[in-house]
């Protein structure tokens, strides 16, 4: 089945997946209606935990549940998910290693109505600066459900980063998916953008709009850590400059994580992201998104700062 909103996608496959699985569980935050965590409890009433809002609590049950060989999902907005259950996700599963998957939902600005309070523009900088935490953000739906199938296979903390809004799938629908390996969604030879999330699909307008202009790459960027080292310095290397593009802070995001992998190879880099402030609230997810720059257009003029010196 072809979704095209990644919270339906996840709690779909959740399902899917439980039905082989025993051992995977699911928890909620009194939120299951919109992390779609309410699809699995309709469909196995017994392996569902309404944590009501708590968190922190949530989190060291699922820790416990870990330890008796389960594999639990928990379920919250994304800036709780990380936010209030930083020390429990640090402190035991991390640490401990324990397979836990957690699942942040609404990320980044796609909460549009609700403002800085419910907007997550820092969450992967949190879980990725945590030892031990694979992080993945999906370009789509379709590869938010091969996503979560990889994350069952993983044995380890995992956090998943979703939007809350439906948009048009980028990726293949069947195509599986290997955490830490990004892929090349086009070729180009001038500026490699590195995209994650929503934002892969505006990379792709960009370098659409720019084809007669310049040459551009895009490079989906999913799994955010372990970031592929190798991979980066080679999609970059026969480029002249580097384009980094993501609904989150440009303050330990994608863009940072690229930069620590580029920063011996002297390529010029431009982030297009967050700057270093709250997100607000707007009548639509569109407005919020141009509000903040996070459009095609912001793309295109990045891009095309870029090039110039190289004209």
């Amino acid at each position: 089945m072809t979704y095209t909103n990644q919270r339906m996608a996840y709690g779909n496959t959740l399902v899917e997946l439980g039905k082989e699985d025993k051992r995977i569980v699911v928890l909620d935050a009194d939120l299951g209606g919109s992390t779609m965590g309410k699809l699995f409890e309709a469909a196995y009433p017994e392996r569902h935990f309404e944590m009501g809002i708590a968190e922190a609590n949530m989190t060291s049950v699922a820790a416990g549940l870990a330890q008796t060989g389960k594999i639990p999902f928990t379920n919250s907005f994304a800036v709780f998910a990380g936010g209030r259950a930083y020390d429990q996700i640090r402190q035991t599963i991390a640490i401990g290693k324990l397979n836990v998957k957690i699942c942040g939902s609404s990320s980044g600005m796609s909460d549009f109505g609700d403002g800085a309070t419910h907007q997550a523009i820092e969450d992967m900088a949190i879980m990725r600066a945590i030892p031990n935490m694979t992080v993945i953000c999906p370009a789509d739906a379709n590869e938010t459900v091969q996503a979560v199938k990889a994350m069952v296979e993983l044995d380890g903390p995992c956090y998943l980063r979703l939007n809350r809004n439906d948009y048009e799938n980028v990726t293949p629908e069947d195509k599986p998916f290997e955490i830490g390996i990004p892929s090349v969604l086009k070729e180009g030879s001038d500026i490699v953008v590195f995209a994650t999330g929503i934002m892969v699909g505006k990379a792709l307008e960009a370098a659409e709009e720019l084809k007669d202009k310049v040459s551009v790459k895009v490079v989906n960027v999913s799994t955010i850590k372990p970031m592929n080292k190798e991979a980066v310095i080679k999609q970059a290397k026969d480029c002249k400059a580097v384009v980094t593009v993501e609904e989150h802070s440009i303050v330990g995001g994608l863009g940072s994580a690229v930069s620590e992998v580029l920063c011996k190879e002297c390529k010029p880099i431009e982030f297009v992201g967050v700057e270093d402030t709250f997100g607000g609230s707007g009548h639509n997810y569109n407005d919020v998104l141009e509000y903040y720059k996070l459009t095609k257009e912001h793309i295109v003029e990045s891009i095309l700062k870029m090039v110039e010196p190289y004209k």
